[in-house]
């Protein structure tokens, strides 16, 4: 089977804003891979960059350095009216504000875009947009004008107003960021349809409950994103903390079929996986069993570091390809349960858990020396 191609890239990405007050750095080296078909959430406080992540990703503004390809097309060396044509034919965009023209209906409005980039031909174009209309719950509303109808339904105009021209990709702005929970919801159903339906998704939000039916989430902070693989297996740390965690933490690479931790050896070293697959076994007299595969997100080695014993388990790398680990220190280890309580907390009571399933089942005896992060 082929490697999956990259839909949308930013490479080295760095925004720099100067103004009276001097320089300020909002975006510092971001590299991003997102694939047809994902629906990917971003999410940050404000003044992270997320914002302006978002408008280098539209061709809004421009980046300081770096690349931003979308169908490895070079958004930045296209001219102002090339870029502003290419993505009146490529890209959906739904603001936080709707943005729809009161003085027309929202049949009207979804009709705008299609005449300004001319694909659809005009005389289909008011039966595409009752259609869409009708795909977001609104079939009966088309003749209304957006004050006529609520906030929830005004939003739900908008996606319809982005889906005009058929884009591959819907980019979204806090798109629910001013309607209640009900409506919100309605909104997070729509767009995971679409995503199912092979549009690519990418909403940028500061509400973390926005994120639980998204396919991947994304976290940026001070201008950088975080280490996902990080924010995975530590979701209780705050941003900073994730941040922080990356900094202390050395990278490590090994070939397929490498043991990385034995069995009754002492461990020193927290792992969390970044790319590829281990195994974690136990050799016994039928021979070697796997008893689980971890991936990208999962860790392994804290019960031998809380519990300052040797490993219970072994575990390698798979054979089908190297793997990547972020690896911390016993002392950073421990400096992460200090500076995080909830996350000591939490290993802890998962550690106990799996040591009382160790006494009560001596057969699982080699379960608890990893952790999936997910």
């Amino acid at each position: 089977m082929s490697e999956r191609q990259p839909l949308i890239e930013m490479q080295g990405v760095v925004k720099t804003f100067v103004n009276a007050a001097g320089r300020f750095t909002a975006l510092k080296g971001i590299d991003l891979t997102i694939y047809q078909g994902e629906f990917v959430a971003i999410i940050g406080k404000s003044g992270s960059g997320k914002s302006t992540l978002l408008n280098m990703l539209t061709g809004i503004d421009h980046p300081t350095e770096g690349r931003v390809l979308i169908a490895d097309t070079d958004l930045y060396a296209m001219s102002e009216s090339q870029r502003s044509l290419w993505r009146g034919q490529h890209l959906g965009i739904v603001f936080q504000f709707f943005q729809l023209l009161p003085t027309l209906t929202l049949l009207e409005n979804v009709m705008l875009p299609m005449d300004y980039v001319d694909i659809v031909p005009r005389g289909q174009r008011a039966q595409r947009a009752r259609d869409l209309l009708h795909q977001v719950g609104l079939a009966d509303q088309a003749d209304k004008l957006p004050l006529a109808v609520s906030t929830g339904q005004q939003q739900r105009a908008a996606i319809a107003r982005a889906l005009a021209n058929d884009p591959g990709i819907l980019i979204t702005d806090e798109p629910t960021g001013n309607l209640d929970s009900r409506s919100a919801a309605h909104i997070i159903d729509i767009f995971s349809e679409l995503s199912l339906q092979g549009k690519t998704i990418v909403m940028v939000t500061h509400d973390p409950d926005m994120t639980r039916r998204t396919t991947r989430t994304l976290i940026i902070s001070d201008g950088k994103l975080v280490n996902e693989a990080v924010a995975q297996a530590l979701p209780l740390l705050s941003h900073r903390q994730m941040r922080e965690v990356e900094r202390r933490a050395q990278e490590v690479v090994f070939a397929p079929g490498e043991t990385i931790i034995t069995r009754q050896q002492p461990v020193d070293t927290f792992f969390i996986i970044t790319a590829g697959q281990v195994e974690v076994t136990l050799r016994n007299r039928q021979g070697e069993t796997v008893l689980t595969r971890l991936g990208p997100g999962d860790f392994f080695g804290e019960v031998e570091l809380t519990r300052g014993g040797r490993a219970i388990a072994s575990v390698r790398a798979a054979a089908a390809a190297p793997v990547q680990a972020l690896a911390l220190s016993r002392d950073d280890f421990h400096w992460l349960m200090d500076v995080s309580p909830l996350t000591a907390d939490a290993i802890a009571r998962l550690v106990q858990s799996r040591l009382q399933t160790n006494r009560q089942q001596n057969r699982t005896r080699g379960l608890f020396g990893w952790r999936k992060g997910k």
